[in-house]
C-alpha cells in the first residue's frame, strides 16, 4: 500500500479513485475483524473512515494531490496498525 501512496501524484483521476474505493473496502474488511475480535473502537474508528474515504473518493480522487495522499497514509497507518496487533489473520474455511 505504501507504493500506492508514493506515486498518487502520478496517476489519474479514475486510478486514484480505485484506489481510495479499495482502501476503504480494506478498512471495512479490518473492522469486520476487529469486530468479531471484540475490539468494538476500532471497527467504529475503521468503519467511519472507510466510509467517510468512499464518500468523498471522487473528491479526494480530483482535489489536491497532497490532500489525497496524506489520507491514503493516515488510512494505510490504521490498516498496518491493525496487522502488528493481529499478525495472524483470521482465514475462513467455510463453504458457501
Amino acid at each position: 500500500m505504501e507504493e500506492k501512496t508514493n506515486l498518487i501524484k502520478d496517476l489519474s483521476i479514475e486510478e486514484r479513485e480505485e484506489i481510495f474505493v479499495d482502501i476503504a473496502r480494506t478498512l471495512e474488511d479490518t473492522a469486520r475483524e476487529a469486530l468479531v475480535e471484540g475490539n468494538r473502537q476500532f471497527a467504529a474508528v475503521s468503519t467511519n473512515m472507510a466510509e467517510a474515504i468512499r464518500v468523498n473518493a471522487d473528491e479526494l480522487a480530483r482535489d489536491d494531490p497532497e490532500n489525497a495522499e496524506r489520507v491514503l497514509q493516515e488510512a494505510t497507518a490504521v490498516i498496518l496498525q491493525f496487522e502488528a496487533v493481529h499478525p495472524y489473520r483470521m482465514v475462513s474455511m467455510a463453504v458457501h
